[in-house]
């Protein structure tokens, strides 16, 4: 579970496969119609959203765009499509993490200085 909310580092081919995702998922949304079938488009949404968190890793973005999701006809839009380009590009602009530090290497003991022992 805590994989899910790790950031991937964004390859084209993970950036392709959240956008085939996305529209697959727009796509059968909109052909269901606006009422679709209850449950299916439900079911059809927590899989994208756990897809998408495993492609791009978890982004707050996903959490109204589910909830948007459950409202009649809202759903019919590429809510998925939007979701994903926004968090395509938003991932793009931040700047990569820095490399943390290495421990610091040992200090020789004769580099350390008078020891005073009491």
């Amino acid at each position: 579970m805590l994989k899910l909310l790790n950031t991937p580092k964004l390859t084209q081919g993970r950036i392709i496969a959240a956008f085939a995702v996305a529209l697959l998922a727009d796509g059968i949304q909109f052909m269901l119609g606006p009422v679709g079938w209850i449950g299916l488009v439900q079911v059809i949404d927590v899989v994208t959203m756990i897809i998408q968190s495993f492609l791009l890793g978890f982004h707050p973005l996903f959490l109204p765009t589910f909830v948007v999701e459950f409202i009649p006809v809202v759903d019919m839009l590429p809510t998925w499509t939007a979701c994903v380009a926004l968090v395509v590009s938003m991932r793009r602009r931040s700047p990569p993490e820095p490399p943390r530090p290495a421990s610091p290497p040992p200090v020789p003991h004769s580099e350390k200085g008078d020891v005073i022992d009491v």
